[in-house]
């Protein structure tokens, strides 16, 4: 029994002065680091929590334009959860599963179809960039200075299986199982979401934006536009609906010359509107009549949707939900 424990003892004994000389150890290895390479130490690690955090939970945006006002201002910044719809395994790469789908109405961020990439490196490199500065920094920069938009923010409107078309500037939307074509406003109405829609362009307007398309299109066949539809284009205003603009254009390039097959083309598609893909979702800003949106590059890959917006952090005093 003695003898056991003694055995006991010494082993103790020598595990307890191990770790006492291990712990003596550390602390001279600190004592002795030099205070910058503690400081870049701490550094490193807070910047490893911060783009864990950015990639997987919760990424830092800020609002680069008035698309979506006035749910959101220009140079508001606010939260994005990440986790919701399955964050990416790394930056522009494979996405990890997610909780849930897209739902209507819901207001996305995901990557811009028309964007042009500089390069993976360059890209990744950016992210990291943008998402170690909470949004502050954006190394993407155009020729005049603005940032290229990478990410874009906008509201889930056209839903897989939905039929979408535009009509002087409004929405209709035919659902699955509906035959007919029903306005945006009253469609929300029956869904029960609120109409956070803003216009700029007024309806009498829209006959000389079709006047001015129409000459357009005589002119680019060096055909010289009857003398009304030249005075009432001259009435368009600066500010204007582009999107019917060109359709307007395309409707009258076609009859001009029912051969073009891609006016022809282009202008079914405008008339009979977009029909929403499985795996796909078509959105549009708030801002109606100022957003480069799914009617101009069509509708989006939900693997291309990163996150869902959550709320404002700042300025402090539109802090709060984002709906």
């Amino acid at each position: 029994m003695e003898k056991w424990y003694g055995a006991v003892q010494r082993i103790t004994e020598s595990y307890l002065t191990r770790r006492k000389r291990k712990r003596e150890l550390i602390r001279a290895k600190q004592k002795a680091k030099n205070p910058i390479v503690d400081w870049i130490e701490a550094f490193l690690w807070a910047a490893i929590v911060v783009l864990i955090i950015n990639q997987y939970a919760a990424q830092a945006y800020q609002i680069p334009s008035g698309s979506m006002k006035n749910t959101l201002q220009i140079t508001d910044r606010i939260f994005v959860n990440k986790m919701i719809y399955g964050p990416e395994l790394v930056p522009g790469a494979v996405k990890l599963p997610g909780f849930t789908a897209p739902e209507r109405d819901e207001i996305i961020i995901f990557e811009s179809p028309t964007y042009i990439s500089k390069g993976p490196l360059f890209d990744t490199f950016q992210r990291l960039i943008y998402m170690l500065t909470l949004s502050l920094v954006d190394i993407d920069k155009d020729e005049n200075g603005n940032p290229r938009p990478h990410f874009l923010i906008k509201r889930a409107v056209g839903m897989e299986q939905d039929r979408i078309r535009f009509v002087r500037g409004e929405v209709e939307i035919s659902p699955p199982g509906f035959e007919t074509w029903i306005r945006e406003a009253e469609f929300r109405r029956m869904a029960g979401l609120q109409d956070r829609t803003r216009r700029i362009i007024e309806q009498e307007t829209y006959p000389s934006i079709k006047a001015s398309a129409w000459s357009d299109a005589y002119l680019s066949m060096n055909l010289n536009p009857p003398e009304e539809l030249l005075a009432e284009g001259s009435r368009m205003p600066s500010v204007t609906d582009m999107f019917e603009w060109m359709k307007y254009r395309t409707e009258m390039l076609y009859r001009l010359n029912p051969q073009d097959r891609r006016a022809g083309g282009l202008w079914r598609k405008f008339d009979t509107g977009w029909y929403i893909g499985q795996g796909y979702i078509l959105p549009l800003g708030d801002n109606r009549d100022n957003s480069r949106d799914g009617r101009y590059f069509g509708p989006v890959s939900l693997k291309k949707v990163l996150g869902r917006a959550m709320f404002i952090y700042w300025p402090l005093g539109r802090m709060g939900a984002i709906h």
